[in-house]
């Protein structure tokens, strides 16, 4: 079995996905959007890291609610290191886990040993938003809920900038993912080739 947690993976995205778009598409998806939730539940944010709190999306009855969650969990007991930001996928089942959606306008990725490092950016070719696949954990004591993502091995897009990368969901697979009401092998791959446009938003100092 892999082992549970990836490194040096996926520590940065980016949240641009503005309340109309979130509720346009959620309308065409039949999915619900609480009656009390406003533009103020999805902040747009050009760098969400390690720590920082951002919006996730879960099933709550016959809606899907976003809360806020802080970007990595706790380290286990007795493990050593900081918050477990990415999660292995495979070999592994997710039906009695907490199943989330990250939402998402873009994703980075870096490269090279000298910082800064280079900076690429990923986003979804036909579409405006997706999803990173992910779970969540209630947070203890005064702490709010924390969340990670769930990766996999690399699709063409991805390869030739990491050996890893997110899952990520476009939106008609969010409520799948959520429900499960699909084989998590169908949901939990890298999407095709040119799925994802890749730039370089950031030069490194190699």
């Amino acid at each position: 079995m892999a082992a549970p947690y990836d490194s040096l993976m996926c520590n940065d995205y980016e949240q641009h996905i503005r309340w109309k778009e979130y509720c346009e598409m959620m309308q065409s998806l039949a999915l619900r959007v609480p009656i009390h939730q406003t533009e103020l539940d999805l902040p747009q944010v050009d760098d969400i890291k390690i720590g920082d709190v951002a919006p996730v999306m879960r099933a709550s009855g016959y809606e899907v609610e976003l809360f806020p969650a802080k970007f990595g969990f706790p380290p286990p007991p007795g493990r050593k290191g900081g918050p477990v930001f990415n999660f292995v996928s495979e070999n592994r089942s997710f039906s009695e886990s907490r199943r989330c959606l990250i939402p998402a306008s873009a994703f980075f990725e870096f490269t090279g040993t000298k910082y800064p490092k280079a900076k690429h950016r990923f986003t979804l070719n036909d579409a405006p938003m997706f999803a990173i696949a992910g779970l969540w954990r209630e947070g203890e004591g005064n702490e709010p809920a924390s969340m990670t993502m769930l990766t996999t091995k690399p699709g063409p897009d991805v390869e030739p900038i990491h050996n890893r990368q997110v899952v990520v969901l476009r939106p008609e697979d969010w409520e799948p993912w959520l429900k499960l009401s699909k084989p998590q092998g169908d949901l939990l791959k890298p999407l095709a080739e040119k799925s994802l446009a890749v730039e370089l938003v950031r030069a490194g100092s190699d």
